[in-house]
């Protein structure tokens, strides 16, 4: 299956409770960059990369992104939908309420908060040909804080926000059913479903070492939207 047959399906059901400033009465994925919401830059990661069913999995204030959704200009030729899988659904139920309209094939999985330069057409044929049930894209954040250089008592350097020496799951995930045979209706994905498989062998990492951002707190929004504004967004192609 290529990207044109491949479901896409984006977590945003969340609250956004460190997102207070911006998101005390809207669902986290309606969280702005640029004058758009956040799982629309999501959405049109994949929708430029080739992919062209999107669904967003919804649940606290799923009928706004629905509303959003319903009214957006599209690019010619996307199914972009809104699926809702309960207000306090954890991750894994989430996917685990799609699993009949999935079917045996594979899908993409993401969080509706992330955003990067990931080649995402790349990614899934590299995960198709590994032959793996899961990938999951790795990536090394960047630190909020500048660190130094020690030797000794004395500071021989400074470095200023360098990446983190240690991988984590960034999101962009593909898979098939080996995935959904895990999940149960309370599963947190990233918990025992993806431990479980990772214990098994049957987890497998694509290592991304280009840009990659998370919305997880209001200072994060101010960066996204900084970048945004300036036209150095590396996750916007189009």
């Amino acid at each position: 299956m290529g990207p044109e047959e491949t479901p896409v399906l984006i977590l945003c059901g969340g609250r956004g409770t460190r997102l207070q400033h911006e998101s005390a009465s809207i669902p986290k994925a309606l969280v702005e960059i640029g004058e758009m919401p956040i799982v629309w830059h999501v959405a049109m990661c994949y929708l430029k990369a080739g992919f062209r069913k999107i669904w967003l999995l919804t649940g606290y204030l799923g009928d706004e992104i629905k509303v959003f959704v319903d009214g957006e200009d599209w690019p010619s030729g996307a199914e972009v939908e809104c699926i809702p899988t309960g207000i306090d659904t954890p991750t894994g139920g989430r996917v685990a309420a799609v699993a009949d309209r999935l079917g045996p094939g594979q899908f993409c999985l993401t969080y509706g908060d992330g955003v990067s330069d990931i080649d995402l057409a790349a990614l899934l044929a590299d995960h198709q040909e590994s032959g793996a049930p899961v990938t999951v894209t790795a990536v090394q954040p960047e630190l909020p804080f500048g660190v130094l250089d020690l030797s000794a008592d004395l500071i021989t350097g400074f470095h200023e926000k360098p990446r983190a020496d240690q991988w984590i799951n960034g999101g962009f995930i593909c898979a098939g059913p080996e995935l959904l045979a895990s999940l149960e209706s309370d599963s947190v994905l990233e918990r025992e479903p993806l431990e479980q498989l990772a214990a098994a062998g049957q987890l497998r990492a694509h290592r991304h070492g280009g840009f990659w951002a998370c919305m997880d707190t209001y200072k994060d929004t101010l960066m996204l939207n900084d970048l945004y504004d300036r036209n150095e967004a590396p996750w916007r192609r189009w």
